[in-house]
């Protein structure tokens, strides 16, 4: 299962922009809505958002991710009219005043994934994995779109009330398995596999999973890791809210990064750009 797909990529092409990996990349978080766990409701206006990515393209962005809707653990969910709302006007302006910056949509919902790739947007981050819509294949391809298969079980309302795996890093790997078989290799090349930490899993299931992170890089599709100030970051601190779980966040995703991550999705891009340079400098032995 392990060896089924190709040798591992440094390169994606997205739209006919080529995305290097060679040195594991930075993704930030622009959350549109009013109750995200750790910024809901700061960038709700075309006007806010647009600074807000202003400030993260000269922190270090190269990708940044739109999302319309939380998906913290018990988040009501949103209609698709709403999330439409809220995510397609913001992300056709953004497009305008950052034509060269990648963007990704943090969506479940066709409707919004589809109007955002038609205005420009560069990849579909589906925290479903293609559990919803198996279709968003064919969009990624219609659109030469890229495509981030999470793993993830139930749905943010109910995902964090006991969730069980006789074997947690067995079963994501197949998982990952078979929804990679349903991109029919069209977008392979465009695809990016994200472990879910924090979605449907217990502390010690994201223990285990980033002790074993080395083992998810073997279907040869870039790694994305978004631990950015979760729960297992404040129980690891003693119960730390979100707000003071910097440190512990840097942390944990650099330990992703000696593991084979290629894309960390944060909320502190500075920090997190910073991280890497670190990285970047001890892997390389030179400045």
């Amino acid at each position: 299962m392990e060896t089924y797909f190709r040798e591992k990529s440094e390169r994606l092409i997205i739209k006919g922009q080529t995305l290097s990996l060679i040195s594991p990349i930075v993704m930030g978080i622009l959350n549109l809505t009013p109750d995200s766990f750790a910024d809901g409701g700061k960038y709700t206006t075309i006007d806010l958002a647009c600074k807000r990515v202003s400030e993260m393209n000269q922190e270090g962005a190269t990708i940044i991710d739109v999302g319309g809707e939380s998906t913290r653990p018990g988040a009501e969910p949103v209609s698709d009219e709403e999330e439409f709302k809220r995510v397609v006007p913001v992300v056709e302006e953004l497009i305008k005043q950052f034509p060269k910056k990648l963007f990704s949509i943090d969506t479940t919902k066709l409707k919004t994934a589809k109007a955002c790739l038609k205005a420009g947007a560069h990849i579909i981050n589906d925290v479903s994995g293609l559990q919803i819509h198996p279709e968003f294949v064919d969009l990624c391809e219609e659109y030469d779109a890229g495509l981030v298969i999470m793993h993830s079980k139930g749905n943010p309302k109910t995902m964090q009330n006991a969730p069980f795996y006789e074997d947690v890093i067995k079963e994501i790997k197949k998982f990952f398995f078979y929804q990679l078989q349903l991109t029919d290799e069209r977008i392979l090349n465009r695809v990016i596999l994200d472990p879910g930490f924090g979605f449907a899993k217990t502390a010690e299931h994201n223990l285990i999973i980033s002790h074993h992170l080395n083992e998810l890089t073997h279907f040869g599709c870039p790694l994305l890791v978004g631990a950015s100030r979760k729960s297992i970051i404040g129980q690891i601190l003693g119960g730390k809210p979100a707000q003071d779980r910097l440190i512990g966040t840097v942390t944990f995703h650099y330990d992703a990064l000696t593991k084979g991550a290629k894309i960390l999705r944060v909320h502190d891009v500075k920090e997190e750009a910073e991280s890497i340079a670190v990285f970047n400098a001890i892997q390389k032995k030179t400045l």
